[in-house]
């Protein structure tokens, strides 16, 4: 039987009540605390120039290379 909880105010404070006979003997085991979740932005920036033969001017003028509009 095992049961999931938080730590409170240093208490353990379980996710759904349960009673146990008093005396009841139990074993705590510490998970690991969740670890951080990149964001959107995070992910992405991983890809940020990977893509091979892209014009220099790439970011300043995507419009053109990606629409067909005139330079700036």
């Amino acid at each position: 039987m095992s049961f999931d909880g938080t730590v409170i105010n240093g208490v353990i404070v379980l996710d759904e009540a349960e009673t146990l006979a008093e005396g009841t003997r139990v074993e705590v085991v510490v998970k690991s605390p969740a670890t951080h979740k990149p964001t959107l932005a995070e992910r992405l920036l991983r890809h940020a120039g990977t893509v091979p033969d892209l014009p220099a001017d790439m970011a300043e003028q995507h419009d053109h290379y990606i629409h067909g509009t005139p330079k700036r």
